[in-house]
Parts: structure tokens; C-alpha cells; sequence
């Protein structure tokens, strides 16, 4: 939305069982800029709740992370 485009997509590798987040992989425009929040999520062990319960600003290429996140919750907003 942000950048006024439809494709990409974030994927979340994840245990089930324990929500622990194993890697995340994305594809789309500007998906480099959320690099950061992809590696800090992996080396503080993260769990789906943590990035879904964490405050993401809308509209932002982030915000699809935490998007997903939720869908893998089944607490999705906005997909």
C-alpha cells in the first residue's frame, strides 16, 4: 500500500507447536528495508505472538510482517 503496489509477499517459517519463528522470507519492492526486523526477530527467538502483538505504524512495509504474523494466528486485520 505504501508504495502503491500489489505484488511480494512475507512468508514466516515457524514451529507450530511452540509459535517459535525459524526464518522469514520475502519477495516485492523495498522488502531490503525490513532486513533489520527480519534478523532481530530471528536472534531474539520471536514467536509469532511477539511480532504480532507488537505495534507495527501503518501504513509501512513492516506492517506486513506483523500482518502475516496474525494470519498465521488467524487474527488477521487486513488479509
Amino acid at each position: 500500500m505504501t508504495m502503491e503496489r500489489s505484488d511480494g509477499f512475507v512468508r514466516i517459517v515457524f514451529e507450530l507447536e511452540t509459535e517459535l519463528v525459524f526464518g522469514i522470507q520475502a519477495v516485492g519492492a523495498g522488502v531490503s528495508e525490513m532486513a533489520g526486523a527480519f534478523s532481530l526477530a530471528i536472534e531474539m527467538g520471536a514467536t509469532l505472538t511477539d511480532i504480532g502483538d507488537t505495534i507495527h505504524a501503518h501504513p509501512t512495509l513492516t506492517e506486513t510482517v506483523q500482518e502475516t504474523a496474525l494470519k498465521a494466528l488467524g487474527r488477521a486485520l487486513h488479509i
